[in-house]
């Protein structure tokens, strides 16, 4: 029964989903060139909303729920939804989350990737490092025939070995013609639990991994998320197809 709630895109869904993802990622690789020192976070929105309009798509995240922007910057010990400010200027040894989703043709793609801002110290450059190769370690247990439970697993496993923890209140999700479809999926978790993975389900898995305590405050904006203890926090996200013998990732840039 719980499958029967994951929607299992068709091939038109599927080639739609494809289409938009690839955009998504275009715009998340044109927009990575340009962070740097002195940049401000809103400078960044502006591109970003000039390169998904040259794209002929239209941003997915700007008036959902209420959110002001097109995308989210989230800097240093903000985990997520950081919302783009004309007085934010990023400086050298920041840690910058980007978190990009763009609607074409009614289809949705959604990433997210952290990247540094000029040199960075060796502590936040494994942090990176960890919570990219967390989502990889998720996205290699998204098979089919496989748990919603492994993919949890998976990513929960890999932080914490490492000594780092994994954001609990956020999760990642379902999407193809909306931005969060069913179902919601955790990046902590047991293996073998949950619905199975089946052939055509589409899924934005997004650990966020802290360098100290799991605990994220919400700030007065009612959007931005940051860590309790202040400490750095990194996020990656990626949309996936579960296809044959081997997850396709539809935002790789």
């Amino acid at each position: 029964m719980l499958t029967m709630a994951i929607p299992i895109k068709s091939k038109e869904e599927i080639a739609g989903v494809k289409k938009a993802c690839k955009k998504t990622a275009s715009v998340m690789k044109r927009l990575s060139r340009k962070i740097k020192p002195g940049v401000t976070t809103e400078s960044l929105n502006s591109a970003a909303e000039e390169l998904i309009a040259e794209l002929h798509c239209k941003p997915a995240f700007k008036g959902y729920m209420g959110y002001p922007k097109s995308i989210c910057t989230s800097i240093n010990n903000e985990v997520v939804h950081g919302i783009p400010a004309e007085g934010r200027l990023l400086s050298e040894g920041d840690i910058l989350s980007l978190d990009i989703g763009v609607v074409y043709k009614s289809f949705y793609g959604d990433m997210a990737a952290t990247f540094a801002v000029g040199e960075i110290t060796a502590e936040a450059e494994t942090l990176i490092r960890t919570a990219r190769e967390a989502l990889y370690n998720g996205i290699s247990s998204a098979l089919n025939g496989n748990t919603l439970g492994d993919i949890s697993s998976a990513i929960q496993r890999y932080v914490e070995d490492r000594g780092y923890s994994i954001v609990r209140k956020f999760v990642g999700h379902g999407i193809g013609r909306e931005l969060h479809e069913e179902p919601e999926i955790p990046n902590f978790g047991s293996p073998s639990i949950g619905p199975y993975l089946e052939n055509g389900m589409v899924f934005a898995l997004e650990p966020m991994v802290n360098d100290g305590d799991y605990r994220v405050n919400i700030l007065e904006d009612g959007w931005t998320a940051v860590t309790e203890d202040n400490s750095l926090s990194a996020h990656f996200e990626h949309t996936i197809l579960i296809w044959g013998s081997k997850p396709q990732v539809l935002t790789e840039f």
